[in-house]
């Protein structure tokens, strides 16, 4: 008869306790470790400033929370208009350059040219009156909002809101037939 051996039985569990979970443990942490050095990479590379790369795990994450509060609130902030003008020197530059182009083309058709450049006279005589109703308003806006309001003051009066709530009162007196009721 062979010997007995004895055979340790290692349930599942045991097995998992022992193996498995320090060897998940610790793949989870090279792909945190992964993504870690990613960040700071990406991190490093928008701000372009390598201070971020020498930084431990825990500064950088707060370095890298900083930029991204800092990217939001540009994105938040409200861009100004280009102002038409703008647009209007760009155009008229960019028509100068296809008619500069379509010249020295020697392929170029006179017809398809002339047809080319009355297109682009009319789209820039649309805008332009596209245009003049906009300016119109935004000049009356600026007016406005430019005049003060100013009401007509006693040489007695000091300027101030009571002031003015007091002229009021006294140009406009409660009617005796619509007395205001009081709870007492």
């Amino acid at each position: 008869m062979a010997p007995q051996t004895e055979t340790a039985f290692v349930s599942k569990t045991q097995h998992y306790l022992k193996v498995k979970k320090p060897l998940l443990e610790r793949q989870r942490r090279a792909r945190m470790n992964k993504c870690l050095d990613t960040l700071k990479t990406l991190v490093a590379e928008f701000q372009g400033d390598d201070a971020i790369l020498r930084l431990d795990k825990a500064e950088m994450l707060e370095a890298a929370l900083v930029f991204m509060r800092k990217q939001l609130i540009k994105q938040q902030a409200p861009v100004p208009p280009v102002p038409m003008d703008s647009f209007k020197n760009g155009y008229m530059n960019a028509v100068s350059e296809i008619s500069r182009v379509m010249a020295c083309t020697p392929a170029m058709s006179v017809d398809v040219g002339k047809t080319v450049m009355t297109h682009l006279g009319i789209e820039f005589q649309r805008m332009l009156q596209a245009d003049q109703p906009q300016q119109q308003q935004q000049q009356q806006q600026t007016e406005l909002e430019s005049s003060p309001i100013s009401r007509p003051v006693s040489p007695a009066s000091s300027g101030y809101h009571s002031d003015a709530e007091e002229s009021d009162a006294a140009a406009s007196p409660q009617s005796p037939s619509n007395p205001m009721w009081r709870p007492w």
